[in-house]
């Protein structure tokens, strides 16, 4: 286990918050999921796919440092702080870049942070014990520094953090049972994650693909073109598609390759969750039709 690809226990998303004591409250960071392994000096990350990217994380060394076990394995997310939120952006950018010139520059512009929320091993595994036990376990060999953080956690009242972070612009939180085990490999209804979405009122629908069916929409700039701002592929009712594809096949300008570009005379509502440095929208999924631009 220990220095190898670990896929890591995932979540379900949530409907309506449980504020009871049986459930802890994570703030959720927007980030990349890391598995950090530790042995004496030797450390190395891992993503949620395998990959090994100690190399692109010259901060590894600080982390190292901050656990004070010999042995261990945490389960984090790797981000780029900009005022106490995370620019998923950023850390992207980091998880990227492969010339080791640029990542000792980015260690300046582009700091890592590794902000860990669970412990699957020390001297021992500690997977079957529960959630609780884990994150004290966690607290007590992790000094934390400017490269390895703990993330705050609260008992019970979900919806008051759930509150904070809307209004830090966060990105939300994540419920677990405090009696749950580390299942690895296994998405969980024990593990549930709330999102804080927005809603875009008014994309054009300027064309779409099929296998698999996705709408790309987008706005109209000052200049009269069109800029796309996502690919939406999920959210849809068989019964939208369906009057989509039979309204569409009327206003079909061209074909190019799998994209189906149609004028921009059709409007819809689409849910994301933030926007990229470019406008592009992030974690999209669709939510209705809008009648006309207005509406």
């Amino acid at each position: 286990m220990l220095f190898s690809p670990i896929n890591p226990m995932l979540l379900h998303m949530g409907q309506e918050i449980i504020n009871d004591n049986d459930w802890i409250y994570d703030i959720k960071w927007d980030g990349w999921r890391i598995l950090l392994h530790k042995q004496g000096n030797r450390i190395e990350a891992f993503t949620r796919h395998g990959n090994n990217v100690t190399a692109r994380f010259p901060e590894l060394k600080e982390v190292g440092q901050s656990i004070k076990a010999h042995t261990a394995i945490l389960d984090a997310e790797g981000v780029v702080l900009r005022d106490g939120n995370s620019v998923f952006e950023d850390f992207t950018y980091r998880g990227k870049l492969s010339n080791i010139e640029k990542i000792e520059q980015a260690t300046k512009t582009h700091p890592a942070t590794f902000i860990a929320f669970d412990v699957l091993a020390t001297n021992k595994l500690h997977i079957k014990e529960p959630l609780i036990e884990r994150k004290k376990c966690l607290s007590s060999i992790i000094e934390p520094s400017n490269s390895l953080l703990i993330t705050p956690s609260i008992e019970g009242n979900g919806s008051h953090i759930f509150q904070l972070t809307k209004e830090k612009n966060m990105e939300g939180i994540v419920g677990k049972r405090r009696d749950s085990i580390y299942r690895i490999n296994h998405r969980s209804y024990d593990w549930l994650k709330y999102k804080h979405f927005k809603i875009y009122k008014n994309a054009t629908i300027l064309g779409y693909k099929e296998n698999p069916f996705a709408m790309l929409v987008g706005t109209q700039l000052k200049n009269g073109k069109y800029k796309i701002l996502a690919n939406v592929e999920f959210g849809f009712k068989p019964e939208e598609k369906t009057a989509f594809r039979q309204i569409a096949k009327q206003i079909i300008t061209k074909k190019d390759h799998n994209i189906t570009w149609l004028e921009p005379r059709l409007y819809c509502k689409v849910q994301y969750l933030d926007r990229t440095s470019s406008g592009l929208l992030r974690t999209v999924s669709f939510k209705g039709f809008s009648f006309n631009k207005s509406s």
